[in-house]
């Protein structure tokens, strides 16, 4: 899906989640994209759409009750069928590193800062000998902007835009060829947003060759999306419904899947018009177009299922504007 060679490759991912009574959750069906050396793939959509299930798939964070299909291909290594002991050794934190969504939950709340950092440099890099690890700790901290005087902190005593960048701070330390950033700015303020996408995006820039790194971030943020990332997904019901260049999706011609547009329309520099209705449960999913009770375009072919064509999946798609169409 990519000119470049993929440092991710997701094949026909799904998760479902099988709940008591027989029932089971559709939490992301059919996933199919990549993720290119010096790439930042933006993923986007509504909550609780599926994005934070296909990151913990690929960390193998899913609880026992998941039932997950396809592949993940992180170079040789299909992390959909890693066990335990590959995550922890090789994978987390060396392959793959993690900006969690929810960081105070991944932070030690009986260590400082400061003491994890160092930990984890010691881990994951070569570096040794106290004065060392304690240079490397804070020059980590001051890469996601994290203030040196608060590194003798525990995390309760830390705001959640500081656990957030302590968070960032510790995803930083391996130079993984692939971070994965679960809504990282969460908390932050807008200069501090910038600030912390732009260490992101550094991060993949400074990658090169054999060590070419990549960034799949999952965000809210369409502002944070915009300012860094090479391709936007769009997922709408646990599917991607649209995949698409960030110059062409913010800009011309604009997204092609309904959604896709509302999403960009329900923007206070945009349209501001919120998009009707709300997400369908993704254990009661209609068989066929899961935005068709939400879209205008919708007509009697969205009883069927559409599948992903190219990088589009709709029924009625907006059409791609040449220029002539667009100077008319």
């Amino acid at each position: 899906m990519t000119e470049r060679a993929p440092v991710l490759s997701v094949r026909g991912l799904s998760v479902r989640f099988l709940m008591p009574g027989g029932r089971s959750v559709a939490a992301v069906t059919d996933a199919h994209f990549d993720v290119a050396a010096g790439e930042c793939l933006a993923l986007i959509g509504e909550s609780g759409c599926g994005k934070s299930v296909l990151a913990s798939a690929l960390l193998g964070l899913l609880p026992g009750n998941a039932r997950i299909a396809g592949s993940a291909l992180l170079g040789d290594l299909d992390l959909l069928t890693a066990d335990e002991r590959t995550f922890a050794r090789t994978v987390r934190g060396r392959l793959i590193g993690l900006v969690p969504q929810s960081p105070a939950a991944h932070l030690t709340p009986v260590r400082t800062i400061r003491s994890q950092l160092e930990e984890t440099v010691a881990h994951l890099t070569p570096v040794r000998g106290r004065a060392d690890l304690r240079r490397a700790a804070e020059a980590a901290a001051e890469r996601a902007a994290f203030p040196p005087d608060h590194l003798d902190h525990h995390p309760h005593e830390l705001s959640g835009g500081l656990a957030q960048r302590a968070a960032t701070a510790l995803a930083l330390v391996g130079e993984a060829p692939l971070l994965l950033a679960d809504e990282p700015t969460t908390g932050l303020d807008r200069d501090l947003v910038d600030r912390t996408v732009d260490e992101l995006r550094r991060h993949v820039d400074d990658g090169t060759g054999d060590q070419g790194r990549a960034l799949l971030m999952i965000t809210h943020d369409l502002a944070a999306a915009e300012r860094i990332a090479d391709r936007i997904a769009v997922m709408y019901a646990g599917r991607i419904v649209e995949l698409a260049d960030a110059d062409d999706f913010f800009g011309t011609p604009g997204p092609r899947h309904p959604y896709s547009r509302g999403l960009l329309d329900a923007l206070p520099e945009r349209a501001f018009t919120p998009i009707p209705g709300l997400p369908p449960e993704l254990g009661a999913l209609p068989d066929g177009c899961a935005f068709a009770v939400r879209c205008e375009r919708a007509t009697d072919a969205c009883a069927t299922l559409p599948s992903l064509t190219g990088t589009i999946a709709c029924h009625h798609p907006h059409a791609v504007l040449t220029e002539a169409a667009d100077r008319a």
